[in-house]
């Protein structure tokens, strides 16, 4: 504050194209005098010194302009470019507060031959057939190691990696690959009697059920645990129809950061997946979210449920319904074969062995040994992956 210095390298970080066109053009300016002015200068005298030594005087012209331009190349490059990105690496405020104010005075003079060269430049690309770069400055993927090289300096702790990876896939996810798939949903029925309904909510963790009318498609709406519990108190009957509020419902490949601004847009904090056909395929809630952005969050009931064990020998035994992401993070992988075709680990084995699994059943991919250890009716309960001695990531599969 009060540093006129300061003020100008702000200035100047804050509207960067408007000065590094004249300092890119300045310092190609200057390394081309640099080269025509020392060969007309020195390479002379030096070609005179040369033409006294025997062997090479025949070529003592040619010999000293090469000369005389490695020098002054050299000098350009060690003294016009490497020292100073340099000295303002280590020490980049107050090198910027420095030199803000001549680059400024420097850049406000060059502007006018910048814009002829800029146009000119233009001009030629567009007469190539070249459109405008639609490549972004920065690519998620170099944020990604921009990250992991802060945290291994120390400045980001390996939560905060984990948090900000979470953060940056979130906008390639679907709500299918974090939403309670259609048989766990638990639903009351309009015409439940309050016996039923008692039971279905005691046995549930949740504070909110669907309402339908007969089935899981034809919903009704949402209603809330809490408006039951007060209608009771009141001593009032429980009418489902009465009680529930609009459901929300969105196509199950609706990405999780839409369904995300439809929670803040409605105050509604769960959602119902549709698939084409008009079929509920799937609940999402704002908790659901959370979990994708922090991990699991598991509740008293689901903490004996382990969902993910590490074995001695280096194997895992993984519970089906876990999603793409969960599979590719405890795995250490970076992508799984066709992962657009599948949510779970379970849809996974079903689409590399093509038919539904059985226990026992086995296959190789990516490096690693997944066999079905246990099936829940069609679906695949558990599966044990075990990694492949000296793996290939490009390793094919196949049953056994």
């Amino acid at each position: 504050e009060g540093d006129r210095r300061a003020r100008a390298a702000l200035d100047l970080a804050a509207d960067p194209s408007r000065f590094l066109s004249t300092v890119q053009a300045g310092v190609t300016l200057i390394g081309v005098l640099a080269g025509a002015f020392g060969g007309a200068t020195f390479a002379g005298p030096l070609s005179t010194l040369l033409r006294s030594i025997q062997p090479i005087a025949p070529y003592a012209d040619g010999a000293a302009l090469v000369i005389v331009v490695l020098i002054i190349t050299f000098l350009s490059i060690v003294i016009g470019e490497l020292v100073p990105k340099q000295l303002a690496l280590h020490n980049p405020e107050r090198i910027a507060a420095a030199v803000a104010g001549p680059v400024g005075v420097v850049a406000a003079i060059g502007r006018p031959a910048v814009a002829v060269l800029s146009a000119s430049t233009d001009a030629i690309v567009k007469l190539l057939g070249v459109g405008p770069s639609t490549e972004p400055p920065v690519t998620e993927e170099e944020l990604k190691v921009l990250i992991d090289e802060g945290t291994r300096a120390g400045v980001f702790e390996e939560e905060e990696q984990d948090l900000v990876e979470r953060v940056l896939r979130l906008g390639d996810m679907r709500i299918a690959s974090i939403m309670v798939p259609r048989p766990d949903i638990s639903w009351l029925d309009v015409d439940d009697g309050i016996d039923v309904i008692r039971e279905k909510v005691n046995a549930s963790p949740h504070s909110r059920f669907p309402v339908c009318q007969g089935g899981l498609d034809q919903v009704v709406g949402i209603v809330e645990v809490k408006s039951m519990l007060a209608a009771s108190l009141l001593g009032q009957a429980i009418d489902l129809r009465a009680l529930a509020r609009p459901p929300l419902l969105v196509p199950e490949q609706t990405h999780v950061l839409r369904v995300l601004d439809m929670f803040r847009e409605t105050g509604l904090h769960i959602a119902l997946a549709v698939d084409e056909y008009g079929g509920i395929q799937g609940l999402v809630t704002l908790y659901d979210v959370l979990e994708a952005i922090v991990g699991a969050l598991p509740s008293d009931e689901e903490r004996g449920e382990l969902e993910v064990v590490q074995r001695d020998d280096g194997s895992w035994l993984l519970d089906g319904k876990l999603s793409v992401e969960e599979v590719k993070e405890v795995l250490g992988l970076k992508e799984l074969p066709g992962e657009g075709d599948y949510d779970t680990l379970g849809g996974f084995v079903m689409a590399q062995l093509g038919r539904i699994p059985a226990p026992a059943d086995s296959f190789e991919s990516v490096g690693i040994r997944f066999e079905v250890v246990d099936m829940d009716g069609n679906r695949v309960d558990k599966v044990l992956a075990a990694p492949l001695p000296a793996a290939d990531p490009a390793a094919g599969y196949g049953e056994d």
